[in-house]
């Protein structure tokens, strides 16, 4: 049996925490949870905070987001029509989940 096969039998959640870390520890997810910890913003407002991301990586990271269940995208039947994006439960408990951190950056680099 090979190592990696045996480890995944001994670990059933190995994957989900694998999976997860690859998820956060991808560019820019870490900004952008961080950034709709405050409440609901819109694409431009996201950006502004993150000037560096390029909108289409900011597109691609939301999505991904999406995807996983963190983030809800909510369009705003109004004239114009606006497009927020918020947090969802399970994004609210990630984003709590790295505030400790962000702690650590603060006080460490």
């Amino acid at each position: 049996m090979d190592e990696e096969k045996k480890r995944k039998e001994d670990c059933p959640l190995c994957d989900k925490i694998e999976y997860s870390y690859q998820l956060i520890g991808k560019k820019w997810i870490g900004l952008i949870i961080h950034t709709l910890l405050d409440g609901p913003k819109r694409f431009s407002e996201i950006h502004a905070y993150i000037p560096d991301l390029s909108k289409r990586v900011l597109n691609e990271r939301i999505k991904e987001l999406e995807d996983c269940g963190i983030i809800n995208r909510n369009v705003i039947p109004t004239r114009p029509i606006r497009t927020e994006y918020s947090l969802t439960i399970k994004g609210t408990e990630l984003g709590k989940a790295l505030v400790p951190v962000e702690q650590w950056a603060k006080k460490w680099l």
